[in-house]
């Protein structure tokens, strides 16, 4: 029971015009829930690539074809599938078909190198992975020891139209360059084609499909201790996330609604507001294989957005190109920012040239992932991350006893509870314990103040991520692939804010004797093991690093010492 000031859920008289302060309890799981929009609206688009439509009838007979064709290579109730896919119409048909068998999806980057991917791989187990043509060889060459027994290549074009399948253009996976390094040589013979699961007749209702509470995703993340861990959500979690959106916007109107596919689906931000938000109101989804203002501009002639949910940056750079006269944004009529601060400027800048709100909100992947928005309307606050969801809870407490709530006003740890808080970690019960607490409160290892009518202001963060382009990087995984250069003796690697509400990577290094620092050799080195947004912008020449008495590095006070050289 919370019984601490913020019990009485004072921010419910700031909640925009007919948001409930509750939701009722999810009764669909994801599938059945898709499944409703294929009845409501069978005629309806519900994807767009490049031009190419595909409706909700299409999709869900895609849907019930590749569920089929996965039962019969194996896939049964419970197993991990990896899917290793950009955005596209095949991943969201494999989402729901992996769903649909009762198996669990687990989500990959599909630019990781061939080195981050396997420790996912070792880590959840899955015997079966969908991937992009362009990184299939390269799961197919990890170890045997891995257990994959079947692997599904996806050629994004073939959802294209002919005419535009050489307008594609993605950067190759740095997976691609590591893959020489792994010991055993591709299995080709393990290799299937998507295009043959489509070609099986739709699965019987005769198969057993999942209930609420079982596990529908491992989303991996650094969590709140900085290690990458799967967090565990449940059909339940997702499906209360996805009504929980649908009760904060005022004015949705199902089966209208346009929204922009630009984050991409692998990440929780963008698996929630577009893979089951998107579709269980009935919308029509636009997919980018990546974030292009090109591609945007394209798309917005043909199916200009209503909906958009972005970063910080991205917005920036739509306004940019919507006030040079070359987009025309007049019709996002709702813009959610996640993931990252939302510096104050960005919203004048993109509210004076669109004439509709932004509004920044809050959440974490284990949070399924939004906990916390601005209201959508005139009480929304620029500045914070805005009050608590419907059916969500929240207090503020001393980090050192979570027993303890602080006073109103004053910092302390942010906890949540609510029906999208996930599970617990994959196979790691003491993080599980140390992220959860008796009542079902999440820690989430943020300090936050409350104010009196319960907006939220994000002050610190006692977790040490570093959030780039609305990704976390684990400082300790750079680390330690900084240890492995032979010119460095120690590495502390921190996050620097930017002018645009992210942070720049900043690595603090120690040298051998004798080395000197070369940061574009280090660079590469680090490109070469880790995806680029994790690779540190800037290398930093240190004597000795500051340790705690049992030697630990303190990176707080590199943090600080980093600022007051750099004047900021």
């Amino acid at each position: 029971m919370n019984t601490g000031p913020l019990a009485a859920r004072p921010w419910l008289a700031s909640y925009a015009d007919g948001v409930p302060a509750d939701i009722e309890d999810p009764s669909q799981t994801l599938p059945e829930m898709l499944a409703a929009s294929v009845r409501a609206f069978p005629s309806r688009v519900a994807l767009e690539f490049f031009g190419a439509s595909t409706t909700y009838r299409e999709l869900g007979e895609q849907v019930d074809r590749v569920a089929e064709g996965l039962r019969r290579i194996g896939v049964a109730k419970g197993d991990r599938v990896a899917i290793v896919l950009p955005n596209c119409p095949q991943h969201v048909v494999a989402f729901y078909a992996v769903l649909r068998l009762g198996a669990v999806v687990v989500e990959h980057n599909p630019l990781y190198t061939a080195r981050e991917l396997r420790h996912q791989f070792e880590d959840h187990g899955a015997r079966f992975a969908i991937v992009w043509n362009k990184v299939a060889d390269t799961v197919a060459g990890f170890p045997a020891d891995l257990a994959l027994e079947r692997i599904i290549s996806v050629d994004l074009t073939a959802a294209m139209p002919r005419s535009k399948r050489l307008l594609l253009r993605l950067p190759l996976p740095a997976a691609r360059a590591s893959r020489a390094k792994l010991t055993a040589a591709p299995r080709a013979k393990d290799l299937l084609d998507w295009k043959e699961l489509l070609r099986h007749r739709r699965v019987s209702r005769r198969v057993a499909a999942p209930e609420l509470h079982h596990l529908a995703l491992l989303q991996y993340t650094s969590g709140t201790t900085g290690s990458p861990k799967g967090a565990m959500l449940t059909h339940a979690n997702l499906r209360a996330n996805a009504m929980q959106g649908e009760a904060w916007v005022p004015g949705l109107q199902r089966g209208e609604e346009t929204f922009y596919g630009v984050l991409p689906l692998f990440h929780a931000y963008g698996m929630t507001l577009c893979l089951t938000f998107a579709m269980s109101i009935g919308a029509k989804l636009v997919l980018f294989p990546t974030f292009d203002v090109g591609l945007v501009t394209a798309a917005a002639r043909k199916s200009p957005p209503t909906f958009l949910p972005a970063v910080p940056p991205i917005y920036d750079q739509l306004a940019r190109a919507a006030s040079r006269g070359s987009l025309d944004l007049s019709s996002v009529r709702f813009a959610i920012s996640g993931a990252m601060s939302l510096p104050v400027a960005t919203v004048e800048r993109w509210e004076e040239t669109t004439g509709g709100l932004l509004v920044e909100g809050y959440g974490m992947t284990e949070s399924s992932p939004v906990a916390l928005g601005n209201p959508i309307g005139p009480t929304r606050r620029p500045g914070t991350v805005g009050v608590p969801f419907p059916s969500t809870e929240i207090r503020v407490v001393d980090p050192d006893d979570p027993n303890v709530d602080v006073a109103l006003g004053d910092p302390g740890e942010l906890l949540l509870r609510g029906p999208q808080v996930f599970q617990g970690y994959w196979g790691r019960p003491i993080e599980t314990a140390e992220a959860l607490l008796p009542g079902g409160w999440l820690r989430t290892g943020d300090i936050a103040e409350v104010s009196e009518d319960g907006f939220v202001t994000i002050v610190d963060r006692l977790k040490e991520l570093i959030i780039t382009g609305g990704f976390n990087v684990s400082p300790s995984e750079v680390e330690d692939t900084l240890f492995a250069h032979p010119d460095v003796n120690a590495a502390a690697v921190v996050g620097l804010p930017r002018p645009d509400g992210g942070e720049e990577v900043v690595a603090a290094v120690v040298l051998r004797d004798g080395a000197e620092l070369d940061p574009s050799a280090l660079r590469d080195f680090c490109r070469a093991r880790l995806t680029p947004y994790k690779v540190p912008r800037r290398f930093v020449q240190v004597d000795e690093l500051p340790r705690s008495l049992i030697g630990k590095v303190l990176r707080r006070s590199v943090r600080e010492s980093l600022l007051a050289g750099s004047g900021e």
